[in-house]
């Protein structure tokens, strides 16, 4: 199993604030990990630097082979690519439809060839459960429907990692509970899941590894 995100005594900062310091955790290949703590512990700020959204600013970390100390500029849509994003609130465009909404990532992402962007949005639609979705409007959409929704937009470019920021939150217990349950599956076909969350009952339900973010620190259970 090959690693997917290795950060040594990692530091990040925020306008100058101190988010998080000394973090040290490994994800492998295949793995699914919570992170878990209250509002404000760093989880936000934890992910985003994994997609260099926010600097290092002390230690060492790779994630999919990018250094993230030295990663430039124009090598970053490159990273992204091969992370899938999962937001709690979404970030549908509300004007297009389903399909629409995924062409629209394989456009910006460079896909040309029209059978196989029909194909690609076909098979993340049918990975979630939504193959007979693809003609509706989000607001036509139930929220669990819309969050698998995000999860297929997530998968289109086949990421080997999904970053998914309380992707339950927005949800009522029972749907958010199909959620996770896709999210498990996810990575029982080979993707690498860093959840947030600060739903613990989900976390004993679907036991897996939980990293803890509390008191600028990452304690791994």
């Amino acid at each position: 199993m090959g690693i997917v995100v290795d950060f040594k005594n990692v530091s990040i900062e925020r306008a100058e604030h101190l988010v998080l310091q000394n973090v040290s955790f490994q994800l492998k290949s295949g793995e699914f990990c919570y992170l878990v703590g209250k509002v404000g512990s760093g989880k936000s700020s934890l992910m985003k630097s994994m997609y260099a959204e926010v600097p290092i600013s002390e230690g060492e970390a790779n994630v999919l082979d990018y250094n993230l100390n030295k990663i430039q500029r124009k090598q970053i849509p490159f990273l992204r690519r091969k992370i899938g994003i999962v937001f709690q609130d979404f970030q549908l465009l509300q004007d297009r439809s389903v399909y629409e909404n995924l062409k629209f990532v394989l456009d910006a992402t460079g896909w040309k060839n029209k059978a196989e962007i029909d194909e690609r949005i076909e098979s993340v639609l049918h990975q979630v459960s939504m193959s007979n979705k693809s003609y509706k409007f989000p607001h036509e959409l139930s929220g669990g429907e819309q969050q698998r929704i995000v999860i297929a937009r997530a998968l289109l470019n086949k990421p080997e990692l999904i970053i998914a920021d309380e992707p339950t939150g927005n949800l009522d217990p029972q749907t958010g509970w199909q959620i996770v349950m896709l999210l498990h599956k996810l990575a029982e076909n080979g993707h690498t899941i860093l959840m947030a969350t600060h739903n613990l009952q989900l976390v004993d339900e679907f036991p897996a590894k939980v990293l803890y973010c509390k008191d600028k620190q990452i304690l791994e259970s």
